[in-house]
């Protein structure tokens, strides 16, 4: 295995991921119009783990196409409330809806990833943690969202584990690399990295 990937995701956090396993990178996001790929999927009545894995595999294949011989990881990341996916919010009154919602409840942050080469698939991996959000009042819904800057909110959901969005939650059941959008263990273990 070459010990250098392309990522086929502009996400900050996901590069920040593999640099800090010393897993070299390079990034070239794929631009595939997720929105379009979803609603294709939900009118087909498809399950959020399976539209992360679908849109994971689309980036990947997307770019290794390009890229001949290279190794290109692509990754997506839903929530999967009650079996309704929760998309990424488009704007603050799409997020407070959002917070609403997962308000006192438990729910699953999925997060695929797969490697292609030649255009073609040649692993994937899709892992769950269950979070339980705490009870908030509107208000101290607001007073959360009023601390998130756009760039942070609209890049990752409504909430950031590693910042401001631990104190949402009650209890969290996973591992952490997963919510935030990369499961690198896997990905070590099948590059043949070290733990």
């Amino acid at each position: 295995m070459p010990n250098r990937l392309i990522l086929a995701s502009k996400s900050k956090i996901r590069k920040e991921i593999l640099d800090k396993n010393n897993i070299e990178s390079v990034v070239e996001p794929s631009n595939v119009d997720e929105d379009v790929v979803k609603v294709s999927l939900l009118k087909e009545q498809v399950s959020p783990e399976i539209i992360s894995k679908n849109l994971a595999e689309l980036k990947a294949n997307k770019v290794s196409m390009k890229k001949i011989d290279e190794i290109v990881l692509g990754a997506d990341s839903v929530i999967d409330l009650d079996g309704e996916l929760i998309s990424k919010p488009e704007n603050r009154e799409e997020a407070m809806n959002i917070l609403r919602k997962l308000n006192g409840k438990s729910h699953f942050l999925i997060s695929s990833v797969c490697v292609s080469k030649n255009g073609s698939m040649i692993w994937n991996y899709t892992d769950k943690a269950k979070l339980t959000m705490k009870n908030f009042s509107d208000d101290e819904l607001k007073n959360y969202l009023s601390k998130i800057p756009d760039e942070t909110l609209y890049a990752y959901n409504v909430y950031q584990i590693e910042g401001e969005g631990r104190k949402l939650f009650a209890n969290i059941d996973g591992d952490e690399d997963t919510i935030m959008g990369l499961p690198v263990k896997k990905i070590k273990e099948y590059m043949g990295y070290s733990l």
